[in-house]
C-alpha cells in the first residue's frame, strides 16, 4: 500500500507527462505482480464499487473523532470531498503497522465489505483507520467509495505499462482492451515482450477514434474531395461485432460487453464467418430511419430483455468498417479496401446493415447534406480519407474526422452550485440550471431541467465561484442555494422526455457554451420551447 501511495503522490505532484510516465513505468517494474495487477485495474478505471455509504462512514467518523454531524458536515463542505475531510480529521492510527500489500487491502479489507452486516463494517473500517494513515487512508477511502480518480489519463497508463513490457502502445491498448480481471497471470500476459497479441477470442480491437472538425472542409485545408470518403455520423452505441470461435460477442467502446442487452445482433453475428470482427453502432431503427437515442436507452442495463422492447425498439447493427475478415486483420489496409471487404462479408440479414456512402462532388455539396442531418436523425457527417488504415485511439490527427452539426442551445439561470472533485474540490464548479416555467419569459417559476460542470475557463469559474460564495440563499445537502441573477447559454446534442425529472425533459451532453453576462434572468428560455423542441423531433 505504501508504495501505491507513493506512486499516488509522484504523479499528483506534477504536471509533465513524461514524469507521470516514468513514475508509472518504474512502479509496474518494480512492484509486486500481485499488487501491480489490481492498481493497473484501478489505474485504468474499473471501480470497486461503493462498499460503504456516505451516512455510515459520515456516522463512525462522529465516533472516532467526537465530532458532531454539523461539525463533521462544515468540515465536509469547506474541503469539498468526503475521503479527504475523513483522512484530515481522524485520530492518528494508534501504533505503527508493518506494511499490507495493495493485494491483501483489496482483496481482504475492501470487496469483503459489500457481503458485511453494518456491525461487521464498522468493526472492519475501525481497523483500517488504525492500520493506515494520512495519505493512504485517503486512498483507502476513495477505493471503498467507487470513485477513486488518478493524475494521469488511461493513455498515460497504458503507454507506461506499454513502456515496462517493451511492446508498441498500440499492442498493449489492444491487450487491455475487453476484460481483464486482475490476478499475477493476467498481468504477466499484460508484460510479455512477444508484439503478437495473445488468443483470446473474445478481445476487440481498440477503436479508432476521429478528431473533431469546427470549420468547413476546404480544398486549401483538406484537399480534394475525391481523397475522401463521407458517411452519416449515426447517434448510437459505437461498438464491435466479434465473431470469433464459433460464438459472438458485442463490446461497446467502454469495455463493456453487451452481447445480452441485444440478442437479435447476436443471432445476426451467428451468421458471419468466423474470423471476423466488425466496427459499427448499434442503433434503435424503425423500418428505414433510426430513432432518438433515448429509444435506444430502454435496452441498456437489463438483466432481462423483454419480448415487447423487440417490437417497442427494435435495433440495428450499422456497420462502417471490417476490422477482421477470415481471422486476417484488416486494419493496416486502406479504407476503400476494408469497404470492400465489409461489403462482402454482410449477409443482407435486416439487422446487419451497410453505413451507405454519401455521394458528392465537392465540399459545398456536402455542406448541404451535412444541413440535413437533424432530419434524418444523425449527428451530422464522419469523412475519412481513402488512403488512411485503421488507427488506435485518437492519435492519428488527420485521417478521420466528424463534422457534427452545431449543437442545440438554451439560455438558462444557474439555481443550485456544488463543489467540484480533483484539483476543483475548493470551487464550486458543478451547477444546476432552470428555466422559465411554462411559455412567458419571466414569468411563474424557475424550473431546473439540468446539470453542467464544462465549458469555463479557469478565470471564469474563479468568478463565478465567488458570485455563488456571495450570493447563497441556503443549503440542501452538499448543493448550495443561489440567487438566480446569472445566466447561461447551454449546448446540447439532443433532448429526451424523462419522467425522472420535475420538469419532464433530459438534455443529452449539456455543456456551458457561455456565461450571458449581458442578460437578465428574465431573458432566459422556457420549458414551453424546449418542449416544442421535443415535440419537433424526427418521429
Amino acid at each position: 500500500m505504501r508504495r501505491f501511495t507513493q506512486l499516488f503522490l509522484e504523479v499528483d505532484r506534477t504536471t509533465r507527462t513524461s514524469e507521470k510516465t516514468a513514475a508509472l513505468r518504474r512502479y509496474f517494474e518494480e512492484a509486486p505482480p500481485e499488487d501491480a495487477a489490481w492498481a493497473l485495474a484501478v489505474l485504468t478505471g474499473q471501480k470497486l464499487i461503493r462498499r460503504v455509504s456516505y451516512k455510515r462512514l459520515r456516522a463512525w467518523a462522529g465516533e472516532a473523532t467526537g465530532y458532531g454531524d454539523w461539525l463533521l458536515g462544515e468540515c465536509h463542505s469547506s474541503v469539498g470531498d468526503l475521503s479527504e475531510t475523513l483522512s484530515l480529521i481522524l485520530p492518528p492510527a494508534k501504533a505503527p503497522r508493518p506494511d499490507e500489500p495493495l493485494r491483501r487491502v483489496v482483496e481482504e479489507r475492501i470487496l469483503p465489505l459489500a457481503q458485511m452486516t453494518e456491525a461487521e463494517q464498522r468493526t472492519a473500517l475501525l481497523g483500517a483507520w488504525d492500520a493506515f494513515d494520512g495519505t493512504e487512508r485517503f486512498l483507502f477511502h476513495k477505493l471503498i467509495s467507487g470513485n477513486f480518480r488518478f493524475g494521469a489519463a488511461r493513455k498515460v497508463v497504458v503507454n507506461a505499462l506499454a513502456a515496462a513490457a517493451g511492446v508498441d502502445p498500440a499492442v498493449m491498448q489492444h491487450r487491455l482492451s475487453g476484460r481483464y480481471t486482475p490476478s499475477v497471470a493476467a498481468f504477466g500476459a499484460l508484460l510479455s515482450a512477444d508484439d503478437g497479441d495473445n488468443d483470446d477470442p473474445a478481445r476487440p480491437y481498440p477503436f479508432y477514434l476521429a478528431h473533431q472538425l469546427d470549420d468547413p472542409p476546404t480544398v486549401h485545408a483538406m484537399g480534394q474531395p475525391s481523397d475522401w470518403r463521407a458517411e452519416w455520423k449515426w447517434d448510437g452505441i459505437r461498438a464491435q461485432l466479434i465473431r470469433r470461435s464459433g460464438q459472438t460477442l458485442l463490446w461497446s467502446r467502454g469495455d463493456e460487453l453487451i452481447t445480452d442487452a441485444f440478442p437479435e445482433l447476436r443471432a445476426a453475428g451467428d451468421l458471419l464467418s468466423d474470423g471476423t470482427v466488425l466496427d459499427g453502432e448499434v442503433l434503435a431503427w424503425d423500418e428505414d430511419q433510426p430513432l432518438p437515442f433515448g429509444s435506444l436507452q430502454k435496452r441498456l442495463n437489463r438483466k432481462r430483455v423483454e419480448m415487447m422492447l423487440f417490437v417497442d425498439v427494435p435495433v440495428v447493427f450499422m456497420a462502417y468498417d471490417a476490422l477482421e475478415a477470415d481471422g486476417q486483420d484488416l486494419r493496416q489496409t486502406d479504407t476503400d479496401a476494408r469497404r470492400a471487404v465489409l461489403e462482402r462479408l454482410l449477409p443482407g440479414d435486416a439487422a446487419l446493415r451497410l453505413s451507405p456512402l454519401i455521394a458528392f462532388e465537392s465540399w459545398d455539396e456536402l455542406a448541404v447534406l451535412r444541413a440535413e442531418s437533424r432530419d434524418r436523425g444523425v449527428e451530422g457527417v464522419m469523412l475519412k480519407r481513402a488512403e488512411a488504415s485503421y488507427g488506435t485511439g485518437r492519435t492519428d490527427r488527420g485521417s478521420w474526422w466528424k463534422w457534427k452539426v452545431d449543437p442545440y442551445t438554451v439560455d438558462c439561470v444557474m439555481v443550485y452550485a456544488q463543489r467540484g472533485t480533483g484539483r476543483r474540490s475548493t470551487l464550486y464548479t458543478d451547477y444546476t440550471f432552470a428555466v422559465w416555467d411554462g411559455d412567458e419569459r419571466g414569468q411563474g417559476e424557475l424550473v431546473p431541467v439540468t446539470k453542467a460542470y464544462s465549458g469555463l475557463t479557469d478565470e471564469e469559474f474563479a468568478k463565478v465561484d465567488r458570485f455563488i460564495r456571495g450570493h447563497s440563499t441556503g443549503k440542501k445537502g452538499s448543493f448550495r442555494e443561489v440567487k438566480p441573477e446569472l445566466v447561461f447559454e447551454i449546448a446540447f446534442e439532443g433532448i429526451n422526455a424523462s419522467d425522472r425529472h420535475k420538469s419532464g425533459v433530459a438534455l443529452r451532453f449539456p455543456r456551458m457554451h457561455r456565461w450571458r453576462t449581458e442578460k437578465k434572468p428574465t431573458e432566459a428560455d422556457t420549458l414551453g420551447s424546449l418542449k416544442r423542441l421535443l415535440d419537433a423531433r424526427p418521429s
